[in-house]
């Protein structure tokens, strides 16, 4: 299953992110972490050290790599300039297993804290008045379009903060997004925004209130978000000792169980493959027709396959 963490920026979801994978990690699931934010601290969220290094390269550094392997022997695809980021696969395409034996896990993979995790990667001073972050999106999005995630998987993705994820495709490609909601006016403007956002796409979203220091907050969360309030974290001395490099004892007791709340929501979740195509190609389609046409010189609606079906069977079918 594929979670992403999204809400305003400062509310909290690079920690959750971390402390689910963690959670998820230290179970014994398999999971796979995914920095997609522009200020990139989820490796750090995880316990690696502020002046130490990820040791492996972004995803974004070796775009044209990941695309030569992913598009394998597809016909429809020719060459890495004729792919854009919302190429979907094809027949020939190669598929990925979670923390399978591929290059793209291999070059960009490490773990932190005991979770296996891959960066996105910064926005540097190359990029300053001549692109937006979501360029370095690109190779998220491909890695998690060609991904056959099974049975009891997880990736865990910390998405940008608040609708800026919407400008891409890539936020349909999660079973569960986790809306982090403080007990603010702005962050429940943040709130209302994804979620009608989302609804248009049939995305499914649950709100986890976070920082909440007593019942006055997260009575205030209940009025402003209803029944869309899965959970709530309490406000964390735990967080804040790590986050000041301190030793703590471990996470309270009320967190840990709204880590177990996210978790059951997740696998409750019923994997739908034909619906991820249909918003695969979808997307694809649409960025096609708005820039990707005119900046290939290619008519990229020959990328879809009609006879591709994602999903495990795919995987026998993968030559």
């Amino acid at each position: 299953m594929r979670v992403a963490f999204v809400g305003k920026g400062g509310s909290g979801k690079t920690t959750l992110s971390a402390l689910f994978s963690r959670h998820l990690a230290h179970s014994g699931a398999p999971v796979l972490a995914i920095d997609g934010d522009i200020n990139q601290h989820l490796a750090h969220a995880l316990g690696l050290a502020e002046d130490a290094s990820f040791g492996a390269p972004p995803l974004s550094a070796r775009t044209g790599e990941i695309k030569d392997y992913l598009r394998g022997t597809n016909p429809r695809i020719p060459s890495r300039d004729a792919m854009v980021k919302t190429t979907p696969p094809g027949r020939g395409s190669r598929l990925l297993r979670l923390l399978g034996d591929d290059e793209i896990h291999a070059h960009h993979v490490r773990e932190v804290g005991g979770v296996p995790l891959m960066v996105t990667g910064a926005f540097g001073e190359e990029d300053l008045g001549v692109s937006c972050y979501h360029s370095k999106h690109g190779a998220v999005e491909l890695y998690l379009n060609h991904l056959v995630d099974g049975p009891g998987e997880y990736v865990v993705v910390d998405m940008t903060a608040g609708a800026d994820a919407f400008a891409s495709g890539l936020f349909t490609r999660f079973d569960m997004t986790f809306l982090v909601v403080e007990p603010t006016l702005k962050s429940v403007s943040v709130y209302h925004q994804y979620r009608d956002h989302a609804a248009g796409f049939g995305v499914p979203v649950a709100v986890v209130g976070n920082k909440i220091t007593g019942e006055d907050d997260l009575l205030f969360l209940k009025e402003h978000v209803g029944d869309d309030l899965l959970t709530h974290c309490e406000q964390s001395s735990f967080v804040r000792a790590r986050e000041q490099g301190r030793e703590h004892d471990g996470l309270e007791s009320h967190n840990v169980a709204a880590l177990h709340r996210l978790r059951e929501a997740v696998d409750a979740r019923t994997k739908d493959w034909d619906a991820f195509q249909r918003h695969a190609v979808a997307f694809h389609l649409r960025n096609a027709a708005a820039w990707a046409n005119a900046a290939t010189g290619r008519d990229l609606a020959g990328q879809v396959d009609p006879g591709f079906r994602h999903g495990p069977a795919a995987l026998t079918a993968d030559v």
